[in-house]
């Protein structure tokens, strides 16, 4: 409903104007300039004219628009993050370090969730760049960054996390993810496990490639094969996974051990992996709350998803602060967590 006239000229007379640079140097009988000398803590004014100025804002409650201050001089103290789900406590743990180095260099943090949609990261990015902040990081859910292209070539700092960017040239904050996964499986096939299962994504994705590489790797490191009927790539829905895992139980040679790329794939796992006769010792990438909890608790591939958001925010202000170098990548290690599933050797089964 449109609102008459007569309500809107009422509404507006409740309404007072927040004081104006102009209303403090009219009040205190001086010039723009000194008020705005004043204001910036700048040389050059006589202590009793700053004093005036002084009081003029305290009279008037005057207050500096630190934004538009920032934005004359080129920069906001704003920085954005998009990441793919802000609930998930993996990046919610990477968003709070990237929050706390932010802070710690007066700048404010702008977050968004793209809900693992490429045209919703994109939306944000443009979203966020259109703001003038001064640098974005980003959790891609999108294969292609040429979008990007114009706004990085006019100055805008980017760092990608997680995965490396597409069609762009920058800078990228990630987990040794093919190592890790590679120790994982290396360290059932130290407890004696020859027939070895993997659960996780798609191999399109940057982590999932990585990830079952380093099971391939480790795998052929000991002379052990990749068998298909061992492996089971795609949507992590618990019924499709139990449905596998049967039919793995009754193959001619089971398998005695299970690493799981992700937590999601490793959360589906765990709630239908009792409901089978299938006793397996068990490798997980990526730590969750409550795996220590288990019994027995999970043997995990860790991550540092702080480490990560705090390199991440560290090179971003390193880029807003002039540093013009080529693009560079920083690689986090990932650390083996021993809690019992992973050391089961097949005579324990």
């Amino acid at each position: 409903m449109r609102t008459s006239p007569s309500a809107t000229n009422a509404g507006a007379g409740l309404k007072s104007q927040r004081p104006t640079i102009k209303d403090v140097a009219a009040h205190a009988g001086v010039s723009l300039k000194t008020v705005s000398r004043v204001v910036n803590e700048e040389a050059g004014v006589k202590a009793s004219t700053r004093k005036a100025v002084l009081a003029s804002i305290g009279v008037l409650g005057f207050r500096r628009n630190a934004a538009a201050a920032a934005l004359r001089q080129g920069q906001t103290s704003t920085i954005g993050l998009v990441v793919k789900d802000i609930s998930e406590p993996f990046q919610s743990s990477i968003a709070h370090a990237v929050e706390s180095v932010a802070s710690s260099r007066g700048a404010h943090l702008f977050a968004a969730s793209s809900a693992d949609d490429a045209g919703r990261e994109r939306q944000l990015a443009s979203s966020l760049s259109s703001r003038q902040v001064d640098g974005l990081i980003i959790i891609p859910s999108s294969e292609n960054h040429s979008y990007l292209a114009q706004e990085i070539a006019s100055g805008l700092a980017v760092v990608f996390l997680d995965c490396p960017a597409e069609g762009v040239d920058a800078d990228t904050v990630l987990s040794d993810n093919r190592v890790g996964a590679r120790k994982g499986v290396e360290h059932l096939i130290d407890h004696g496990h020859r027939r070895i299962s993997y659960i996780g994504e798609s191999a399109t994705f940057y982590t999932a490639v990585e990830r079952f590489e380093g099971y391939r790797e480790a795998l052929e490191r000991h002379g052990i094969g990749v068998d298909p009927d061992l492996v089971m790539l795609g949507n992590a829905d618990p019924e499709r996974i139990r449905s596998r895992l049967l039919k793995m139980q009754n193959l001619s040679s089971p398998p005695t051990a299970l690493f799981t790329g992700n937590s999601v794939s490793t959360l589906a796992t765990l709630r239908v992996l009792g409901t089978t006769p299938l006793k397996v010792a068990h490798v997980a990438f990526d730590d969750f709350e409550l795996f220590d909890l288990l019994t027995p608790g999970i043997t995990v591939v860790a991550q540092d998803p702080a480490g990560l958001g705090t390199a991440a925010a560290e090179l971003l202000f390193q880029r807003i602060a002039g540093d013009t170098g080529s693009a560079r990548t920083i690689q986090l290690h990932t650390r083996l967590i021993q809690r019992g599933s992973g050391e089961l050797t097949p005579e324990e089964l």
